[in-house]
């Protein structure tokens, strides 16, 4: 992964924890509290758990493979 992506992927992350579901956020078709952040080519999978007041990221990886193993 290129340097400045993982930049970009680690503020879009830290920016979570102000604004859990951001304008441009996409639940996922099939899970509860599933979530995805596009970043360039890369997608941040992550999990919004309200009654916690909780941000899970599971994972940041290329498009192609960030939607297999869900």
């Amino acid at each position: 992964m290129p340097r400045n992506v993982i930049e970009r992927i680690i503020n879009q992350i830290e920016e979570l924890s102000e604004n859990p579901r951001p304008r441009q956020s996409r639940k996922l078709a099939g899970a509860d509290r599933l979530y995805r952040l596009r970043v360039g080519d890369y997608r941040i999978i992550y999990e919004v758990d309200d009654d916690a007041s909780e941000v899970i990221v599971f994972y940041a990886r290329h498009r192609r493979e960030a939607y297999r193993g869900l």
